[in-house]
């Protein structure tokens, strides 16, 4: 059950939706448009899905994953798709039906409204581009990134090894040292670019819990066993939820416009069902259903980091199109790319989370890094390492007669 409020902690951060907040001070904030309702809407039909499919791989494990990023770091690749590829991601991310221009024009206007909710919660969210020098870049993709999600976009010499120190130094300053490294170093000989988004939140409980009602106490795993867990505790009037299969309860931050909202199944009922369950609808359901009633909330303190490469998840999403060398179209990336007969690819797709919760509030973190290989449509460059046992033969080419014939266990001299 420990991957229950992790997972919750996940849900509230990365989803915002356009739900009734009369149960908190009323603020004074725009509504969403009709775009931006539309983009989060199907932003978090996309998560759900993206729980789903990682918590599959993950097991008894944490999870903490962060949609919202993912999403914004696939968004700007959609933006180099054509054909087949486009219609992938689009329909992976949730977003057919809708053009270019309005999930762009979305995205673009979420991150404003994000920035500036709440001046007691620090949201920050920023993205950059980072390729190849040499690698020739269509205008049109750096000019639409730098415009709608305000991409800073830097060409680097990838074979020095100042360059993956450059792009990790801005993931470091981009989640104030919460993750401090997405990029290897090295970096691969294929890489081309990194499309990179990066998110970060730090918000005080509006109800702060009393350091000194923190207490030792046991946690209850699910194959039977105990571990030993530090218990928060506050008591007040919150909007809570009971049903026949959990409990539910929203704890807010700041002004009260982020919030964590905690789900706790009954007794004989399975975490993995719940999440297995999970909907966009049932999830507003849940929200909906939320009442202010006075009780007690005894809350773990945790810290987590969490990272994961999105690659199989994504290709049983629907993406796998884009992770093809042979038949991925990325040609508005670099259309010189493909005159010259070769191509672009999803190489992969990399997702780091870093998460702490305590008596003061609630510190998170999200790096997505989407890295775009090049592959040339010939022959494969590859590498042979003869570092174990072999067979050679020594040959007349003419011929064809097999002079020698050989089979090395331990080379010697």
């Amino acid at each position: 059950m420990k991957s229950l409020f992790v997972l919750c902690v996940a849900l509230t951060l990365s989803f915002l939706s356009c739900e009734d907040l009369s149960t908190f001070p009323e603020q004074d904030v725009r509504p969403l448009t009709e775009l931006e309702k539309s983009l989060v809407h199907k932003t978090n039909q996309f998560g759900f899905h993206l729980l789903k499919t990682v918590n599959q791989s993950e097991g008894n494990k944490n999870v903490f994953i962060s949609p919202l990023s993912v999403s914004m770091a696939l968004g700007m690749t959609l933006n180099g798709a054509a054909g087949e590829t486009e219609e992938a991601v689009r329909s992976t991310l949730g977003f057919s039906g809708m053009a270019q221009q309005e999930i762009n024009s979305s995205y673009q206007s979420l991150m404003q409204l994000l920035r500036n909710l709440d001046p007691k919660v620090e949201f920050k969210i920023a993205n950059s581009i980072w390729h190849r020098l040499g690698f020739t870049v269509e205008p049109e993709f750096i000019e639409t990134n730098r415009r709608y999600f305000e991409a800073i976009v830097t060409g680097l010499n990838f074979s020095s090894p100042d360059a993956s120190k450059t792009i990790n130094e801005w993931v470091n300053s981009s989640t104030n040292g919460k993750i401090k490294q997405i990029v290897p170093n090295p970096i691969p000989y294929y890489v081309v670019m990194y499309l990179i988004n990066a998110i970060y939140f730090k918000g005080t409980w509006t109800y702060q819990f009393d350091k000194e009602k923190t207490s030792d106490a046991q946690f209850y795993l699910p194959d039977g066993t105990i571990s030993q867990t530090k218990l928060m505790q506050l008591r007040g009037t919150l909007p809570y939820l009971e049903t026949s299969s959990y409990q539910a309860i929203e704890l807010p931050y700041g002004d009260s416009l982020f919030s964590m909202i905690i789900v706790l199944p009954k007794q004989g009922q399975s975490i993995e069902t719940f999440v297995n369950d999970l909907t966009d609808d049932s999830w507003a359901a849940l929200k909906g259903g939320l009442q202010r009633q006075l009780g007690t909330i005894f809350l773990p303190k945790f810290k987590l980091e969490f990272e994961k490469a999105l690659n199989d998840a994504l290709k049983t999403m629907g993406m796998e199109v884009a992770f093809d060398p042979r038949r991925a179209d990325f040609r508005r990336i670099s259309r010189q790319v493909y005159d010259m007969g070769e191509r672009l690819f999803i190489s992969e797709v990399k997702h780091k989370t870093f998460v702490q919760v305590d008596e003061e509030g609630t510190e998170a973190a999200a790096v997505t890094s989407v890295e775009v290989g090049f592959t040339s449509i010939g022959p494969q460059e590859f590498v042979m390492r003869v570092d174990r046992p072999f067979f050679f033969v020594i040959t007349e080419r003419h011929s064809g007669t097999l002079l020698f014939v050989g089979k090395i266990i331990e080379p010697k001299l």
